[in-house]
C-alpha cells in the first residue's frame, strides 16, 4: 500500500530551483518505503533580492497559505529562506504560526515550515555552534542572515558572499562551483558548513561531495526544508547522497 501525501510550496515567483530540488530528494528515497508525493505551489511576486522586493513580497505569503489549503496540502513550506530572515530574528517562528492560522481558518489545517526556520533548527539538532557559509545575496542581506543565526545563538566564523540581485541569475549559478569557493573559507573553527544559504542557488550535487571534503556536516536551505516536511509528516528522513542531516540518524 502507497501511502500519499500532497506537499505545497510558497515560493518566490521567479524561483525554479525549489521545485526541482525538493522533488529531486523525494525521488531518491528508496521504493520500499511505500510514498508518494505532489507538489503544489503558489507564488509570491519577487524579482530582484532587495530588501524593498522581500517585504512586498512577503505580505502575499498569507493568501498563498490559504490557497494552497483549498488543495488541503498535507504540509507548507515556505521556500525562500532570504523573504523570512530579511522580516527581523526570530520571524520564522511568527510566520510559521500566522500560516497555520490561515490553513485552520480555512478548514484544512496543515504544519508549516520555512526554509529559514528549517535551516536554523537544522543547526540546532546537529550542536552546530560555528558556522561557514555561502550566500548569493549582496553583502548587506548576508550580513542580515549572519545577524539572524547570531541572534539564534549561532557564530558565523567566515563566509563568501557572491553580490548577485537578480533571482533569476541565481538560479543560473553553476554549483560545481560550491566546493571550490568553499574551499576559500576558513572552516577551522567551523561545526558545519552551509554551503547554499538562499533555495534560489543549486546545491544538491554538491552537498555530499562536500561532506566528505570537509569533513563537516554540510546543509543547505533545501535540504533542511526537505527534512523537515518528512518530519512534519512523520516519516523517515533518510535521502541518500544529502548529507548528514538527512543520513536517517537522527529518525
Amino acid at each position: 500500500m502507497t501511502d500519499s501525501f500532497r506537499v505545497g510550496l510558497i515560493v518566490p515567483s521567479s524561483n525554479v530551483t525549489m521545485e526541482t530540488e525538493i522533488p529531486a530528494m523525494i525521488d531518491a528515497r528508496p521504493d520500499h518505503l511505500g510514498e508518494s508525493f505532489t507538489f503544489h505551489s503558489s507564488r509570491m511576486r519577487m524579482q530582484s533580492v532587495t530588501q524593498e522586493e522581500l517585504e512586498r513580497m512577503d505580505a502575499q505569503s498569507e493568501e498563498c497559505a490559504t490557497l494552497l489549503s483549498d488543495a488541503h496540502c498535507d504540509v507548507l513550506a515556505y521556500a525562500c529562506l532570504i523573504g523570512i530572515m530579511a522580516q527581523g530574528p526570530g520571524y520564522h517562528e511568527e510566520s510559521e504560526a500566522k500560516l497555520r492560522q490561515r490553513t485552520a481558518e480555512n478548514d484544512a489545517e496543515a504544519p508549516v515550515v520555512t526554509s529559514a526556520g528549517a535551516l536554523v533548527r537544522a543547526l540546532e539538532r546537529l550542536d552546530v555552534e560555528e558556522v561557514a557559509l555561502i550566500a548569493p545575496y549582496v553583502e548587506e542581506l548576508t550580513q542580515t542572515v549572519i545577524e539572524y543565526f547570531e541572534s539564534a545563538g549561532v557564530d558565523v566564523v567566515d563566509y563568501e558572499t557572491l553580490e548577485c540581485p537578480d533571482n533569476l541569475e541565481v538560479a543560473q549559478l553553476d554549483q560545481r562551483n560550491l566546493v571550490e569557493i568553499a574551499d576559500g573559507l576558513d572552516t577551522d573553527d567551523a561545526d558545519a558548513l552551509v554551503l547554499s544559504s538562499c533555495v534560489q542557488m543549486p546545491s544538491l550535487v554538491s552537498i555530499q561531495a562536500a561532506e566528505d571534503r570537509f569533513g563537516l556536516p554540510v546543509f543547505s536551505a533545501a535540504t533542511a526544508t526537505t527534512y523537515e516536511i518528512f518530519d512534519e509528516l512523520g516519516l523517515s528522513t533518510q535521502v541518500p547522497s544529502a548529507g548528514r542531516l538527512l543520513d536517517g540518524g537522527l529518525d
